[in-house]
């Protein structure tokens, strides 16, 4: 079960990773087509940019207005085994024929309701029904006068079928499911901050094995983030929410509170763990500071930039698990405070300084109160710097640079081989092809379900490039940062797992 959650968290990320390009055009396009900054900057009433503006806009709104079928598609490519193409065609059709299914029968019974959206919900339960069709199925063979039929193109048919009665049953059941994750969404705001303090700290910890991506859909897609009507629609979801409003010229005031479960990152990732890598070096020995400036450096670059932080949490979660519970429970103060101070600032993907300028500065600080969030970051880059420093002196934990390396060892991969002979290399660690299940890969992380975790050489994997390696019930992870998507690839070609 944790190995397909992992796998199911991971499949998020092919579309998720759609969404910083999209929300651009939307951000853009949004900020440069209200009404009010057109008339504060005049230039902007030339119609030729107002045209472009528009396009901007209407091309990153029709991503996030079909989020759903992409999620669904990038479910199947994530899970299935073979064929992924043929895999992508049966969750849209899938998905397609379950909505069709619904309107038919409201349109015939219930008349009076306009639709039933099952948004991400539908889209999970269709996919992974369709990828167990097409696992099992991919290669069925049929009677002669069936073939035609038979293989891969059996699947979107089979899929086709069986939708028909999920559709039926979501026409069912999903009236009073709304209506619990709707009275569940109240529960939560009627935590307030608290509530919003619990979200951000137990989807901290949940990152540390890779799992936060089964947590935060449901609230940035579904009715646990919140229900509003924007534009005279019924909207749910956090951030469908936010960007429904970034959307409406119309909208006056802050913007929902919904917010709350992306404002607190921004404090984090642009200012908290930069600040903790800074710690990290400045706790290394003068004489050895040097050879880590640029490790360090980079790894806090790309949180800031891009809010990946990945690359920084994977430096001290294995030498002091501890001490990432301390992050996580500041990440969740983090939420708490950004909840109490009004912070409104939306995002796509991560809390880096893309996000933060896009759905920040650019909507102004009437609308997201983002100056509150410069004060605050520096309040918070403080407070991470002299915890950290303090409990990686205190209690002598193993960070970079801090070990007890040979001089000539290299902490990044500095290799003139190829990535191919890195491949082959990674392979040989990992117990060899006999000894995989199955490969895949996110972000940074080289994930892999093998049979028999010790003929796995740790040691070698973390030579070759790695920044930790765990291994939890025959899933193993690899960190290797921006190579564990070309290793997965190498890997894969040379176990003939590609199409």
């Amino acid at each position: 079960m944790f190995k397909y959650l992992q796998k199911i968290g991971k499949a998020f990320m092919l579309p998720i990773a759609l969404l910083p390009a999209a929300g651009l055009l939307l951000g853009i396009g949004g900020a440069f087509t209200a009404e009010a900054t057109v008339k504060a900057y005049p230039i902007l009433q030339n119609q030729a940019l107002q045209a472009i503006f528009k396009v901007m806009n209407a091309a990153g709104a029709v991503v996030f207005s079909n989020l759903a079928l992409l999620l669904c598609i990038g479910l199947m490519v994530g899970l299935a085994k073979r064929e992924k193409g043929v895999a992508a065609l049966a969750g849209a059709v899938g998905f397609l024929i379950m909505n069709g299914t619904i309107a038919v029968l409201i349109s015939i019974f219930n008349p009076e309701i306009k639709s039933i959206d099952t948004g991400v919900v539908g889209a999970i339960f269709v996919g992974l029904v369709a990828v167990y069709l097409h696992n099992k199925y991919h290669n069925i063979q049929l009677p002669q006068i069936l073939g035609f039929f038979g293989g891969s193109r059996f699947v979107p048919i089979a899929t086709s079928f069986v939708s028909i009665f999920i559709g039926v049953f979501f026409y069912l059941a999903w009236p009073p499911l709304q209506g619990l994750l709707i009275s569940s969404g109240h529960s939560i705001a009627k935590l307030g901050p608290i509530g919003t303090f619990f979200y951000g700290f137990l989807m901290r910890l949940c990152g540390a094995v890779g799992l936060h991506h089964m947590i935060y859909p449901l609230f940035w897609y579904t009715e646990l983030g919140g229900v509003e009507m924007v534009q005279g629609a019924q909207i749910a979801g956090a951030q469908k929410i936010f960007f429904a409003q970034l959307a409406d010229p119309n909208h006056i005031g802050l913007f929902t509170e919904g917010t709350r479960f992306f404002a607190g990152r921004f404090s984090t990732m642009m200012f908290g763990l930069p600040a903790a890598c800074l710690a990290m070096y400045h706790c290394v020995a003068p004489s050895k500071r040097k050879k880590y400036t640029g490790v360090f450096l980079g790894v806090a670059l790309t949180s800031f930039i891009t809010g990946i932080t990945e690359p920084i949490e994977f430096m001290f979660l294995f030498v002091q698990p501890l001490l990432y519970v301390f992050h996580a429970f500041l990440d969740g103060v983090s939420f708490l405070i950004a909840d109490l101070i009004n912070i409104n600032i939306g995002n796509t993907f991560s809390g880096g300084v893309i996000d933060f300028t896009l759905f920040g500065i650019l909507q102004g600080n009437a609308k997201t109160n983002w100056l509150l969030q410069i004060p605050f970051g520096l309040i918070w880059a403080a407070l991470y710097y002299v915890s950290f420093r303090f409990a990686i002196i205190k209690f002598n934990i193993m960070t970079p640079g801090r070990g007890e390396e040979s001089e000539d060892e290299e902490i990044t991969v500095q290799s003139k081989s190829s990535i191919h002979d890195e491949a082959v290399k990674v392979l040989e660690a990992l117990g060899g092809a006999e000894n995989i299940e199955d490969i895949d890969a996110c972000i940074t992380r080289l994930r892999v379900s093998i049979k028999d975790s010790e003929k796995v050489d740790k040691e070698s994997l973390k030579k070759i490039g790695a920044t930790a390696v765990l291994d939890v019930k025959g899933g193993l992870q690899a960190i290797y940062g921006a190579k564990a998507i070309l290793y997965k690839n190498e890997i894969s070609n040379m176990m003939g797992l590609e199409d």
